[in-house]
């Protein structure tokens, strides 16, 4: 099947080849999907690389991909780390945000099918990033105040699964898109007194489905996207909204997606026989 990258800030992932229909998901910049059907020629059904999300996109949002070039745009690229930096494109600009891809990127300059584009941003290639429960946190909270929007995934926008799922996947997570795939990866934890900064809540509605997430902070505190991207209390029942003086989430359970920071070796000397039993002695 043939493959296109997404070279807009974000695309819109729609229920079907209608602008009016639901946006799904959305591609950021730079992502790379399969094409799995067209409608017309403005039209094509896509399957994200990275998710599997399948969906209706406009399709001069989207640039096809030279097969030999395939594997370079799907593994080698750096994520934007500015929450909004455009990109030079010949006479105009491209605006990006947080999370966005550049491909083949050396620094300064990328191409995509030919076409040569500058960024002069806070870039990060996956093989240099910290994965650790600090970086995900100071990630995380870069979204504060990033206005909710139903299938959202950019700083422009974004909903309570792709906010967990896009500040994962910059720590080299590949987390589903949904909240009640979300779920099944990690480890549990038992209690909300257990929970570290950087693990996932989940939370359920009344008939006991998943639908919505966010990440454990100090203080028995959470951020999540809930009419924008916010930092509230939670504790064994849910969340506990003080603007609204109430719960608006009924915690289900908690997973940790992150393995507790190694304790540093203070000492790597080894210790001889001699020194050992001279220890010994003087004790």
């Amino acid at each position: 099947m043939p493959y296109s990258i997404c070279t807009v800030a974000s695309a819109p992932i729609r229920n079907s080849s209608t602008h009016t229909s639901e946006m799904l998901s959305q591609l950021l910049f730079g992502e790379v999907m399969e094409i799995l059907n067209t409608k017309g020629k403005a039209w094509v059904k896509i399957r994200t690389c990275d998710d599997n999300f399948v969906g209706w996109v406009d399709s001069s949002q989207i640039h096809p991909i030279e097969e030999d070039l395939l594997e370079a745009y799907l593994h080698d690229f750096a994520f934007v780390l500015d929450f909004f930096q455009p990109i030079h494109a010949g006479n105009s600009f491209i605006p990006l945000t947080i999370g966005a891809r550049l491909p083949r990127f050396d620094g300064m300059q990328f191409s995509i099918n030919g076409k040569k584009l500058t960024f002069s941003g806070r870039a990060v290639f996956p093989k240099d990033i910290e994965t650790s429960r600090e970086m995900l946190v100071k990630l995380a909270k870069k979204y504060i105040n990033t206005p909710y929007i139903w299938g959202g995934r950019s700083a422009m926008g974004i909903d309570g699964d792709g906010f967990v799922q896009i500040v994962t996947r910059m720590l080299n997570i590949k987390m589903p898109r949904e909240a009640e795939a979300q779920i099944n990866l990690g480890e549990n934890v038992a209690f909300v007194e257990q929970a570290m900064p950087g693990d996932i809540a989940f939370f359920e509605n009344k008939r006991g489905r998943i639908v919505h997430s966010g990440f454990i902070l100090e203080d028995r505190k959470i951020i999540h996207a809930y009419g924008k991207v916010r930092v509230d209390t939670i504790d064994h029942y849910g969340i506990f909204n003080q603007d609204l003086n109430r719960y608006t989430h009924r915690l289900r359970i908690i997973k940790k997606v992150l393995a507790p920071a190694k304790k540093k070796i203070v000492n790597e000397v080894p210790i001889s026989k001699r020194e050992l039993n001279q220890m010994r002695m003087e004790l």
